[in-house]
């Protein structure tokens, strides 16, 4: 019997992240998970995460509906709201975008960069690690915890 998967709210950025990162290497057989995640910088997903957009319509998404989980018909606690805050601050200081920055003159990433691809690289470990604990159904199309 296959078990119902809550998934925590916490993950929700980190499985957009992994599936756009997994899309990249799925239309570009051959490419590395370094390449793959170096094309997802810069794409308007990332913009969207990075600015903290994509959490700002998500919480008033949450808002319109008083709080109340779509999926589950379930008010979502405030203590999971703070740290979904958290998430966004986060994300935001860890994805400082500089587009015209990103390469110095040795073709090497930039600090700024390195720390987006950095984060960007655990976001999608720990999405892999909790799809293996959880026994999520889903390919791990990047394998980074193989």
């Amino acid at each position: 019997m296959k078990k119902d998967i809550n998934k925590p709210y916490i993950i929700y950025m980190a499985e957009v992240i992994y599936k756009n990162i997994a899309n990249i290497k799925k239309n570009n057989p051959g490419i590395s998970n370094i390449d793959a995640i170096e094309g997802f910088i810069g794409s308007s997903e990332y913009k969207n995460i990075s600015s903290g957009k994509f959490h700002d319509d998500w919480f008033r998404d949450l808002e319109n509906n008083q709080l109340i989980d779509k999926k589950t018909g379930k008010k979502i606690p405030e203590e999971t709201i703070r740290l979904l805050k958290i998430q966004k601050d986060i994300t935001i200081k860890q994805l400082i975008n500089y587009p015209d920055l990103y390469y110095a003159k040795s073709s090497f990433p930039l600090e700024l960069s390195q720390r987006a691809f950095d984060h960007l690289w655990r976001v999608c470990e720990s999405y892999e690690l909790w799809c293996k604990e959880s026994h999520h159904p889903e390919p791990l199309i990047l394998e980074i915890v193989n």
